[in-house]
Protein backbone atom coordinates (compact mmCIF):
# COMPACT_ATOMS: atom_id res chain seq x y z
CA UNK A 1 0.00 0.00 0.00
CA UNK A 2 3.13 2.42 0.73
CA UNK A 3 4.37 1.60 -2.53
CA UNK A 4 1.40 2.42 -4.32
CA UNK A 5 0.73 5.49 -2.51
CA UNK A 6 4.72 6.94 -3.09
CA UNK A 7 4.21 6.31 -6.94
CA UNK A 8 0.74 7.85 -7.20
CA UNK A 9 2.20 11.03 -5.32
CA UNK A 10 5.88 11.02 -6.72
CA UNK A 11 4.64 12.54 -10.47
CA UNK A 12 2.68 15.09 -8.77
CA UNK A 13 5.70 16.06 -6.99
CA UNK A 14 8.10 16.04 -9.60
CA UNK A 15 5.31 18.17 -11.76
CA UNK A 16 5.05 20.43 -8.56
CA UNK A 17 8.56 21.33 -8.46
CA UNK A 18 9.24 21.80 -12.27
CA UNK A 19 6.45 24.67 -12.09
CA UNK A 20 8.27 26.21 -9.08
CA UNK A 21 11.45 25.76 -10.68
CA UNK A 22 10.14 27.35 -14.30
CA UNK A 23 8.47 29.99 -11.84
CA UNK A 24 11.46 30.78 -10.21
CA UNK A 25 13.43 30.80 -13.48
CA UNK A 26 11.25 33.49 -15.02
CA UNK A 27 11.01 35.26 -11.82
CA UNK A 28 15.17 35.98 -12.11
CA UNK A 29 14.70 36.59 -15.74
CA UNK A 30 12.22 39.75 -14.79
CA UNK A 31 14.51 40.72 -12.43
CA UNK A 32 17.57 40.73 -14.81
CA UNK A 33 15.55 42.51 -17.46
CA UNK A 34 14.54 44.83 -14.88
CA UNK A 35 17.83 45.74 -13.68
CA UNK A 36 19.27 46.28 -17.29
CA UNK A 37 16.40 48.26 -18.49
CA UNK A 38 16.84 50.68 -15.19
CA UNK A 39 20.80 50.71 -15.78
CA UNK A 40 19.87 51.60 -19.83
CA UNK A 41 17.54 54.10 -18.69
CA UNK A 42 20.35 56.26 -16.08
CA UNK A 43 22.82 55.82 -18.88
CA UNK A 44 19.95 57.42 -21.46
CA UNK A 45 19.94 59.89 -18.77
CA UNK A 46 23.56 60.76 -18.61
CA UNK A 47 23.56 61.27 -22.54
CA UNK A 48 20.92 63.95 -22.42
CA UNK A 49 22.71 65.65 -20.05
CA UNK A 50 25.98 65.24 -21.74
CA UNK A 51 24.29 66.49 -25.36
CA UNK A 52 22.82 69.56 -23.28
CA UNK A 53 26.06 70.31 -21.96
CA UNK A 54 27.39 69.99 -25.38
CA UNK A 55 25.21 72.64 -26.71
CA UNK A 56 26.79 74.80 -23.99
CA UNK A 57 30.31 73.98 -24.94
CA UNK A 58 30.72 72.63 -21.27
CA UNK A 59 31.74 69.25 -21.73
CA UNK A 60 34.97 67.21 -22.04
CA UNK A 61 35.88 64.50 -24.96
CA UNK A 62 35.46 61.76 -22.35
CA UNK A 63 32.35 62.71 -22.09
CA UNK A 64 31.49 63.27 -25.12
CA UNK A 65 32.86 60.01 -26.13
CA UNK A 66 30.84 58.62 -23.44
CA UNK A 67 27.54 60.12 -25.22
CA UNK A 68 28.53 58.74 -27.90
CA UNK A 69 28.66 55.24 -26.83
CA UNK A 70 25.09 55.09 -25.27
CA UNK A 71 23.63 56.66 -28.20
CA UNK A 72 24.92 53.29 -30.30
CA UNK A 73 23.56 51.47 -27.47
CA UNK A 74 19.79 53.28 -28.06
CA UNK A 75 20.57 52.59 -31.70
CA UNK A 76 21.35 48.78 -31.23
CA UNK A 77 17.97 48.61 -29.13
CA UNK A 78 15.86 50.15 -31.68
CA UNK A 79 17.35 48.23 -34.11
CA UNK A 80 16.38 44.95 -32.44
CA UNK A 81 12.81 46.27 -31.50
CA UNK A 82 12.35 46.37 -35.38
CA UNK A 83 12.80 42.31 -35.44
CA UNK A 84 10.70 42.33 -32.26
CA UNK A 85 7.29 43.09 -33.77
CA UNK A 86 7.79 40.71 -36.84
CA UNK A 87 6.69 37.43 -36.88
CA UNK A 88 8.83 34.57 -35.42
CA UNK A 89 10.86 36.90 -32.71
CA UNK A 90 11.92 34.43 -30.41
CA UNK A 91 13.53 32.62 -33.27
CA UNK A 92 14.76 35.31 -35.47
CA UNK A 93 16.65 37.58 -32.66
CA UNK A 94 18.79 34.78 -30.77
CA UNK A 95 19.71 33.86 -34.18
CA UNK A 96 20.62 37.69 -35.34
CA UNK A 97 22.50 37.83 -31.82
CA UNK A 98 24.44 34.53 -32.19
CA UNK A 99 25.40 35.56 -36.06
CA UNK A 100 26.26 38.82 -34.85
CA UNK A 101 28.87 37.63 -32.22
CA UNK A 102 30.11 35.08 -34.35
CA UNK A 103 31.02 37.71 -36.95
CA UNK A 104 32.72 39.92 -34.14
CA UNK A 105 29.83 42.32 -34.12
CA UNK A 106 27.64 43.29 -30.80
CA UNK A 107 24.35 43.26 -31.65
CA UNK A 108 22.78 43.64 -27.88
CA UNK A 109 22.83 47.25 -26.23
CA UNK A 110 25.88 46.86 -23.09
CA UNK A 111 23.04 46.61 -20.56
CA UNK A 112 21.86 42.93 -21.89
CA UNK A 113 25.37 42.23 -23.23
CA UNK A 114 27.24 38.94 -21.09
CA UNK A 115 29.76 40.83 -19.44
CA UNK A 116 32.57 38.45 -19.31
CA UNK A 117 32.42 38.27 -23.07
CA UNK A 118 31.30 41.77 -23.92
CA UNK A 119 33.02 41.17 -28.16
CA UNK A 120 34.86 38.53 -28.48
CA UNK A 121 34.37 35.35 -27.11
CA UNK A 122 36.88 33.17 -28.20
CA UNK A 123 40.00 35.62 -27.33
CA UNK A 124 41.76 35.82 -24.46
CA UNK A 125 41.66 38.75 -21.51
CA UNK A 126 44.83 40.24 -22.43
CA UNK A 127 43.31 40.50 -26.11
CA UNK A 128 40.62 42.25 -24.39
CA UNK A 129 42.28 44.40 -21.84
CA UNK A 130 43.98 46.96 -24.52
CA UNK A 131 46.97 49.20 -24.47
CA UNK A 132 46.66 50.47 -21.09
CA UNK A 133 47.50 46.90 -19.73
CA UNK A 134 50.00 46.23 -21.76
CA UNK A 135 51.77 49.15 -20.75
CA UNK A 136 51.77 47.92 -17.02
CA UNK A 137 53.01 44.96 -18.26
CA UNK A 138 55.80 46.34 -19.79
CA UNK A 139 56.59 48.57 -16.79
CA UNK A 140 56.57 45.31 -14.31
CA UNK A 141 58.94 43.12 -16.30
CA UNK A 142 61.80 45.91 -16.77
Amino acid sequence: MRLLRHLHKAPLRVLRLQRRKSMMRIRFSMIRLQCALSQEKAETKQMLRIYQQYVTGQVSKAELQQANAQLADVLRATGLGVFAILPFAPITIPLIVKLGRKLGIEVMPSAFAPKDKYLHPGKSSKALSGPATAKSVKKTES
